[in-house]
């Protein structure tokens, strides 16, 4: 199915598709999605596109092996393996299966489920193909991840105008070119573009136009808002916000108040507002490695020389991405999956190899539950920075 829809259809249902053509490119007038230029005095504004490939892991081994096609597919590691589900089919996600899924417990809800073994750099490749349609358009393209991106197309190369053609032509392109759909979503901003790419997946194109922006976010349930988790969705209903409405209901005081210092883009977000560039030169965040264990590891010397392998798979990432960072974080996985973690932030980068495993020792020596066994360890360094050579004494002769 390939529809199109606009953001009024969302506020009576979330599941009707209608065909929009898009006669109007302008936005919401919103001072803080403004773009530099104006037109006969009025102001302009951003166009921005979120574009999300669909069930992408599980599309690309479907598209290059036909007999996986309309079949329940996951890719991720065998259950006899104890793995979990990187990427599920939409065939699979009708049974309930979704990523992160332990692979145990999606073979128990579709047990003609098929395992695909994670073919990351086939995936890669496919991304970057993706990639350079992107690029014919504009420029500032920030990736998200393999399968996702934002694109700003107020200024497209090819002199198109409207971002729900460019949006329309990429999409038909990556079907023609790569047999492969996705989802967009059009509008003023990062936030909104996002939001609207999930309206109408798989396959579909939404607009959340220009004037009917800040009446969209009311009718929004809160736990659909980018960036609000299922924990502090929780929080919220308790405090009475269910839906953009609520939000936009409490100041900027109180939100930070009760949220910290995220409060405040819950604040402008219940306003459509977002004024986060599309960042073409996005910075890594943190760089990390995790291991899941065929069994559980149940003695402290077992778990020191899977940490000591872990250790050097971030230092390999960190090497290949030029970084070091003042953050380590280690993860701890029980068998019951409950999930610790704790950090240590030092007043130097964290270069070496053995740095790595001593730090990641040490928290696992304070804060590992005595004979409790464990599935899963992850090292995790943040604060990145670029590597600085070392200090050398300047000895005088």
């Amino acid at each position: 199915m390939d529809t199109e829809h606009t953001a009024t259809e969302r506020t009576a249902t979330k599941h009707t598709a209608t065909e929009h053509t898009a006669t109007q490119d302008t936005a919401p007038r919103d001072a803080n999605s403004k773009t530099a230029s104006s037109k006969q005095g009025e102001p302009s504004f951003r166009k921005i596109i979120h574009i999300d490939m669909d069930a992408f892991y599980a599309s690309v081994e479907q598209r290059d092996n036909p007999e996986l096609k309309g079949q329940p597919v996951v890719v991720g590691g065998l259950p006899s393996q104890r793995g979990a589900v990187c990427a599920a089919s939409y065939e699979a996600r009708q049974y309930g299966i979704h990523s992160a899924m332990p692979s145990r417990s999606a073979v128990q809800r579709c047990e003609h489920l098929i395992f695909i073994k994670p073919r990351f750099e086939a995936y890669r490749a496919v991304s970057e193909q993706i990639r350079a349609i992107f690029f014919d358009y504009t420029d500032l393209v920030e990736p998200l991840s393999l399968d996702e991106a934002y694109l700003d197309v107020t200024a497209d190369k090819l002199g198109i105008g409207s971002a729900m053609l460019i949006a329309k032509q990429i999409r038909d392109r990556i079907r023609s070119e790569l047999q492969l759909t996705a989802s967009a979503g059009v509008s003023i901003n990062k936030f909104l573009a996002k939001i609207a790419s999930d309206l109408n997946k798989p396959d579909g194109l939404s607009l959340i136009a220009p004037d009917q922006a800040e009446a969209f976010i009311e009718h929004l349930p809160i736990e659909e808002f980018y960036g609000v988790g299922p924990a502090t969705a929780t929080k919220m209903k308790a405090l009475g916000i269910h839906s953009g409405a609520d939000l936009k209901s409490w100041s900027q005081t109180t939100l930070k108040q009760a949220f910290g210092k995220v409060g405040g883009y819950y604040y402008k977000v219940a306003r459509a507002e977002d004024n986060r560039p599309v960042n073409p030169n996005r910075i890594r965040k943190s760089i990390g490695a995790e291991r899941s264990f065929f069994e559980d590891l149940k003695q402290l010397s077992e778990m020191e020389i899977a940490l000591k392998k872990v250790a050097e798979e971030v230092h390999q990432r960190l090497l290949k991405n030029k970084r070091n960072g003042y953050t380590l974080t280690l993860k701890i996985k029980y068998d019951n999956y409950d999930t610790i973690t704790r950090a240590r932030t030092l007043e130097t980068p964290i270069r070496e190899q053995e740095e790595i495993f001593q730090l990641a020792k040490g928290l696992l020596v304070t804060n590992l539950e005595k004979h409790r066994p464990v599935r899963l360890l992850g090292i995790t360094v943040s604060n990145l920075v670029s590597p600085q050579p070392y200090s050398q004494l300047s000895l005088a002769l």
